[in-house]
């Protein structure tokens, strides 16, 4: 089957705006995010979030679509970045999924159907006042009977999966495991050119992902962690767990300097760069590009023009 988006990956700081951007200039297309974080408005320091001035003029989608006291979810992700790619395919134009939140670009090209969930049926609400009255123990056993191969899937101690298992059950009569197989039966909806970069050697990306964390405190994200604790936004919520924000927000919060999380940030930026070139790894399919010390943008682009002619994206 001929690609029909172009999908660029990788770890954390690896240049996935640079050369998306570059080849939607280059190749006639639009960006659509794949980051989790990037979703939420008034997060853009500690996100990465592209700048005007990275984006050259580029349009770009799926950033600043929810707001940082909402759980954006894969789901909602999906539901809306499906219309959103196949309205830049209808103007005749060339999709280019970028980010490094392998779960979203997964499910975006296999346009997911998620177990249908009604947000004002108060069932999610009932579930957790169960939690906090009988114990998360009693709604595990209630998922054990109902759904024993999710029970056996989920951890003990994780509360959201385990109400969200029970909710699709008793607002559907059908299992959450049983969605899932008949989600991931149906045939994936895009066909991606998939491009993931990485460095030739791990430390050159170390230390970029260590200048691009001082370089947010020079931003100001220290000030942007306070004006989001300062607005309201929970701390448990799923915006501020965040790498970057969860950190500098304990420090803040424990009358420390903000300067003692981002070294805290910087370790734990390496440790989600190692798990994200693990879950792009699995895609055998991908076409690696790797950087030397100082990246080429344009051999990058280059390289990657030549294999979406060869491949008959366009």
């Amino acid at each position: 089957m001929k690609p029909n988006i172009l999908v660029i990956c990788g770890p954390t700081a690896s240049g996935k705006t640079a050369l998306a951007v570059e080849l939607a200039l280059r190749l006639g297309g639009e960006v659509v995010s794949a980051d989790s974080m990037q979703v939420y408005r008034h997060m853009d320091i500690g996100t990465a979030k592209p700048t005007a001035r990275e984006m050259r003029g580029v349009p770009h989608h799926m950033l600043d679509v929810a707001d940082p006291a909402e759980n954006y979810s894969v789901a909602r992700y999906v539901a809306e970045a499906v219309p959103v790619v196949d309205g830049i395919l209808a103007r005749g134009r060339l999709p280019i999924v970028a980010g490094g939140t392998g779960l979203y670009i997964d499910h975006l090209v296999a346009g997911r159907r998620f177990a249908p969930f009604q947000a004002d049926s108060g069932l999610r609400e009932e579930l957790q006042e169960r939690v906090r009255s009988e114990g998360l123990p009693a709604l595990r056993s209630e998922l054990e009977r109902a759904d024993p191969e999710a029970a056996a899937r989920i951890h003990p101690n994780d509360e959201k999966r385990t109400i969200r298992a029970l909710e699709v059950f008793l607002s559907t009569g059908k299992t959450i495991s049983q969605h899932d197989r008949e989600s991931r039966a149906l045939p994936d909806r895009y066909a991606p050119l998939t491009i993931a970069l990485n460095f030739r050697e791990r430390p050159w990306l170390w230390e970029r992902i260590g200048r691009r964390v001082d370089a947010m405190m020079d931003r100001g994200l220290e000030g942007e962690v306070r004006g989001l604790l300062a607005s309201g936004v929970p701390r448990d919520c799923t915006a501020m767990q965040a790498i970057g924000y969860k950190e500098i927000a304990a420090a803040i919060l424990a009358g420390r300097p903000a300067p003692d999380g981002a070294e805290e940030v910087k370790l734990r930026s390496r440790q989600y760069a190692k798990r994200q070139l693990t879950w792009f790894r699995r895609n055998r399919k991908a076409y690696w590009y790797i950087w030397e010390k100082i990246p080429d943008l344009s051999a990058a682009a280059s390289f990657s023009t030549e294999l979406v002619k060869e491949s008959g994206l366009q």
